[in-house]
């Protein structure tokens, strides 16, 4: 067997494309610095000159690949490559202004912000200057649709299709038909994006957000990051705050095809849809529940209150979101396991958030109860499974028992490894679930109201590497390291 030929000039060719735009965002960061009068501004200057020529200089070397179209494999390559050197360009504007000195947590810090998990080492996140906390947002927001969709979207001078790109980072079980333009799906996903975005952050400047911490928090909300200008998240901010923070949070967490359908005004479709169905219904009966144990456990706590916590806290948890507006390793055991089992299920697929997702959970109970059926049913009929009123294939339940499977052995797996260095399995377990479904606060000692400062350096890196898997969704990852991806 002749082993797989990469194209290494066309890899760092589209790797020098995201660089470029991840320098452009530093430049907002950069405004913001010139606009508050900080004393890091030479230093995000530097930060930015130095990502730019980077970017610029290897794009110009490689520009005749411009016209390649990268094959599937080398797309697998370069949207991994792509999350990683994202995460190492951007330590630069920690690094360079003194905000996070130390490399491995200035790296954690970035991968969890591109990775939109929200994990954080930073002990006083409200000492950090402006712009640097206007970066951490950045980095939810750029990594929240993914770079690579991004530059499918809008950089048309490629002159390529980019359905692999498209299709490595945007990853789910069944497919809409949206547009047969890849191009321009990516571009209409964007805009729903940003229209969100521009939504939420208008609605908390009104309610009483300054313009600064609506943006930043709206980059997080959208995204499903999670990182927050002030220590305690949103804990401090109002009632109507954390409201619309919900909604935005609950919008974030669907499918964004389903966006798509409710723009063209096809309510009836996208209400049709059976993800979308489930999806409410969870976190309908997931906050129902916890808000009732909250109300009967907590007597200084009104019912209100109860609601509002409870189904802030389980939105923010199913979407992989992760602000916080209460410490819910103080709420009553069944309030606890609940969240835990929010935390494995995850958001819906083509949206923002992490997790298994939804759709998955659904075609395994859906296949499970087929088979049930099937046992006990004197019928010779064979019996299959339906996805909004269309047969899901063999082959793909397989694909879908296979995923699930193969995330819960790796999370097990990984929670025995991350007890090496903590040895206490609550914490272990927390922090290998957040990290793998991006949601950023765990159990034990990285919890809501603690950070990951404390955990040694090597289970630091290991988390971060769980960070990218479960962005990716594994197999976009694992593929790599398999002899046969590498073989013709």
């Amino acid at each position: 067997m002749k082993h797989f030929k990469i194209n290494i000039a066309l890899i760092l060719h589209i790797i020098s494309i995201v660089i470029t735009f991840e320098s452009l965002f530093m430049l907002f960061a950069l405004i913001v610095s010139f606009i508050y009068k900080e004393s890091v501004f030479a230093d995000l200057s530097h930060t930015f000159l130095i990502t730019f020529v980077l970017g610029v200089v290897l794009n110009l070397l490689t520009k005749k690949q411009r016209q390649v179209e990268p094959s599937l494999r080398e797309s697998f390559i370069i949207v991994t490559l792509a999350w990683v050197v994202m995460a190492l360009v951007g330590t630069l504007p920690y690094l360079l202004t003194g905000s996070i000195p130390n490399f491995t947590n200035a790296f954690f810090e970035s991968i969890s912000g591109f990775t939109t998990t929200g994990s954080s080492i930073l002990a006083d996140i409200e000492a950090l200057p402006k712009s640097i906390l206007f970066w951490r947002a950045e980095t939810h927001w750029i990594g929240g649709m993914g770079i690579i969709v991004l530059v499918v979207a809008i950089m048309p001078f490629l002159k390529i299709n980019g359905i692999y790109l498209f299709y490595s980072e945007v990853s789910s079980v069944a497919s809409e038909k949206v547009s047969t333009r890849i191009r321009k799906v990516a571009r209409r996903l964007w805009l729903i994006y940003m229209g969100l975005t521009f939504a939420e952050t208008i609605i908390l400047w009104i309610g009483g957000m300054s313009l600064f911490d609506a943006i930043c928090h709206s980059f997080a909300t959208i995204a499903t990051g999670g990182f927050s200008t002030k220590n305690d998240s949103l804990a401090g901010f109002s009632p109507f705050i954390q409201y619309t923070v919900t909604f935005f949070m609950l919008l974030s967490g669907i499918n964004f095809v389903v966006h798509v359908f409710w723009l063209r005004g096809d309510f009836k479709t996208a209400f049709k849809n059976e993800e979308l169905r489930l999806y409410l219904k969870i976190i309908l009966v997931a906050g129902t529940i916890i808000t009732l144990s909250l109300f009967f456990h907590h007597q200084d706590m009104g019912f209100e209150p109860a609601f509002r916590h409870a189904f802030f806290q389980v939105i923010s948890i199913i979407t992989a979101t992760g602000f916080a507006t209460a410490d819910y390793l103080q709420w009553p055991l069944q309030s606890i396991g609940i969240i835990a089992i929010l935390m494995l299920i995850g958001a819906s697929s083509g949206s923002t958030g992490g997790g298994v997702k939804v759709i998955r959970h659904l075609v395994v109970f859906k296949h499970i109860r087929t088979l049930y059926k099937e046992y006990f049913s004197s019928s010779a009929v064979v019996r299959v499974v339906h996805y909004n009123k269309n047969i899901v294939r063999p082959e793909l339940i397989n694909r879908v028992f296979t995923f699930v499977l193969f995330y819960y052995l790796i999370l097990i797996v990984s929670t025995m490894i991350m007890m090496l260095w903590t040895n206490d399995l609550k914490t272990s377990f927390g922090a290998v679930a957040t990290s793998m479904a991006g949601i950023g606060p765990g159990f034990g000692t990285v919890g809501p109201v603690s950070n990951f400062l404390h955990l040694p350096d090597g289970a630091k890196y290991f988390l971060t590497a769980l960070m990218v898997i479960g962005r990716l969704e594994i197999y976009s990852v694992l593929v790599l390291f398999t002899p046969s991806f590498w073989l013709d």
